[in-house]
């Protein structure tokens, strides 16, 4: 079947039969004619004359000068990928890069901890001079300061809504700050007998769980400030307490070079994760997202697509590592290495793809976590790194956590809220942007 018409048809055997005529193919040019029936003379003068020629040469032309634009076409692709402003709104798996787009001055001692709000542009800090800062993050402006603890606060975190925000410090308190009325001190619990150095919201916003140098966990009623629970175990000072996104199951570490794994309803431990070789200082759940990659890095077969939440923890210790943990088991699946001191703080990209990690070295690390790789080492601060803190994101499984966010949630494809956080002994907040 012929793409051509037959006017078509007629004009190319035309141009065909020049062809062959003015390059004398007598025998080509009489077959032809016959086998196209066409009664057709010969014109060095006629439209036909020189045509094959001219079409063959404009077809290479034009296939030339396609090819030029496709070329063109991928540098161009290239170079938009690669503008930061471009790369942020295509990719979603961008990570913190030097320079830093704000350093948040106004702390007079170090920075112990930052929290994102979940909807607002507001960064939290929390410090050893006592006091907690609300920062605009997107603008690098500082907002307000809250006064109320006389030692310095070890924690914050928002709730699921940033309603309010929950502190804890030194001075054995946790305190809540009420964000809608001008942030106003309304609940103060005592429990502690000795410093609280962790706190968080509990995913629902009904309780708060603490850690304390006491060597307890406790989880407070937020609406009473009762204490509902003390779960005891560690037999030292407990450092940081996580829960998981759905909140069944709440995560310690201590500096009994041990993290556990309990049950915040009943205090029933599930599970003990054993070999730090000194104070672990920071533990967070893996979000669902980043389940695949943890399974390719220990080598589990992907058959368990479970979506189950709290399967897996990372601990940063004081021996420099940062290991990934069953909770199922307890087996550590892979102890990642490459910083030069203490590990203070882990988050997870919201990806899944990286985990981020803090360290006394005054880095952050990039690590791949499908290979266990360090991809990326951002010089972050002129001191020891202590905080880290990924942007919320928008999710719709109610509270995630703050300081250590969850990522987002199963129902991909959220919007990935590229902002970074992290604190220094140096007293200032680098704010990371695209």
């Amino acid at each position: 079947m012929s793409l051509l018409s037959d006017r078509q048809k007629e004009e190319l055997h035309k141009s065909v039969l020049e062809y062959l005529h003015a390059n004398n193919f007598t025998d080509a040019f009489n077959a032809l004619k016959s086998d196209t029936g066409l009664d057709y003379a010969p014109d060095a003068k006629s439209k036909y004359a020189g045509l094959l020629e001219k079409k063959w040469t404009s077809v290479i032309r034009l296939q030339k000068k396609i090819m030029d634009l496709e070329n063109r076409n991928a540098v161009l692709q290239e170079e938009i990928s690669l503008s930061p402003a471009k790369r942020a709104a295509l990719q979603t798996d961008w990570v913190p890069r030097a320079p830093a787009a704000y350093a948040l001055k106004g702390h007079r001692g170090q920075v112990l901890k930052v929290a994102f709000h979940p909807t607002f542009n507001l960064l939290a800090s929390a410090s050893e001079d006592s006091t907690i800062k609300i920062w605009d993050w997107e603008t690098g402006e500082f907002e307000r300061t809250l006064k109320g603890h006389t030692r310095p606060v070890n924690d914050v975190d928002f709730d699921s809504k940033g309603n309010l925000l929950v502190s804890c410090s030194s001075d054995l308190f946790i305190k809540i700050w009420d964000a809608q009325n001008e942030w106003k001190n309304t609940k103060t619990f005592p429990g502690h007998e000795h410093t609280v150095s962790s706190v968080r919201f509990l995913p629902g916003d009904q309780h708060i769980v603490s850690a304390s140098r006491d060597r307890t966990i406790r989880v407070f009623d937020i609406g009473t400030t009762h204490l509902v629970r003390t779960i005891s175990g560690h037999s030292d000072w407990v450092r940081c307490v996580t829960p998981s996104e759905d909140g069944k199951l709440i995560a310690s570490c201590s500096n009994d070079q041990t993290a556990r794994v309990n049950d915040p309803l009943s205090g029933e431990l599930k599970v003990e994760l054993r070999g730090h070789e000194h104070t672990i200082e920071v533990v967070v759940f893996a979000p669902v997202s980043a389940y695949s990659a943890i399974r390719e890095l220990a080598g589990i077969p992907n058959t368990d697509r479970s979506k189950r939440q709290g399967q897996y923890v990372a601990t940063g210790s004081r021996d420099k590592t940062i290991k990934i943990w069953d909770t199922q088991s307890g087996q550590m699946l892979r102890s990642l290495t490459g910083h030069d001191n203490w590990v203070r703080a882990i988050v997870f990209h919201p990806t899944g793809k990286f985990l981020l990690s803090a360290s006394d070295d005054y880095t952050i690390r990039v690590w791949e976590l499908a290979t266990g790789r360090c991809v990326k080492t951002v010089q972050a601060h002129g001191h020891f790194v202590t905080c880290l803190a990924w942007g919320r994101q928008s999710t719709s499984a109610g509270s995630s956590d703050g300081a250590k966010p969850n990522g987002a949630a199963a129902s991909e494809p959220e919007k990935i809220v590229n902002v970074v956080a992290s604190g220094s002994v140096d007293q200032t907040i680098k704010i990371w942007l695209p």
